[in-house]
């Protein structure tokens, strides 16, 4: 469900993904590269496709380049499919942001950032305040934090995991619905492509 001569285009023209660009320019060898030539780099290294996805989930844009299907516009006998698939679209949408590897989530950033300051907060407390007879306890304190950000982090390790596999669950059911209908006659795929990103435009 992802454009790919979007994807070229993108890499080749918003700044966005100008690191990426910079990978393709030294995979291709050359100062400056076509979108076609991007779109072959692009099928011989699988990882510039990746790093495409991944830096998308991160900006929260998303990887699904294709509309809600129109309802109005399909015969009364494959509204219930299109409504399941509309359905599929929305949770893949809302999702999409657990396919980012856990480890480089701003989930686990966040709590870093917070027990960093939390450090920073006993050793104001110990050194500023002089408040060395309540060290231990401060310290404490800290090792207690240190290890609800831990078990936090590993809830949230099995959120990511559990809704990425889910993800991909959906994805792959959404998709082969989705080339039946077209196998049919039902919908032109090309029709609901996304072009280009609203966000970048």
């Amino acid at each position: 469900m992802i454009h790919l001569k979007r994807v070229a285009l993108e890499i080749k023209t918003v700044g966005l993904y100008d690191l990426i660009l910079q990978d393709v320019l030294k995979i291709a060898d050359k100062k400056r590269v076509s979108e076609d030539e991007i779109l072959e780099i692009i099928k011989e290294n699988p990882n510039i496709l990746e790093d495409y996805k991944q830096l998308n989930v991160e900006y929260n844009l998303s990887n699904i380049h294709l509309k809600d299907i129109d309802s109005d516009k399909v015969s009364s006998e494959y509204k219930d499919e299109v409504e399941e698939i509309n359905k599929n679209l929305a949770k893949l949408r809302e999702i999409e942001k657990y396919t980012l590897d856990f480890e480089q989530s701003a989930t686990l950033v966040i709590i870093f950032s917070l027990e960093f300051f939390v450090l920073f907060s006993v050793q104001y407390f110990i050194v500023l305040l002089d408040l060395k007879e309540w060290q231990w306890w401060i310290y404490g304190l800290f090792a207690s934090s240190v290890l609800f950000a831990w078990l936090y982090a590993q809830k949230q390790k099995k959120i990511y995991a559990k809704n990425s596999a889910l993800y991909e669950k959906i994805y792959a059911k959404t998709l082969e619905k989705i080339t039946k209908l077209e196998e049919d006659g039902v919908i032109d795929k090309s029709q609901l492509i996304i072009t280009e990103c609203e966000e970048h435009v």
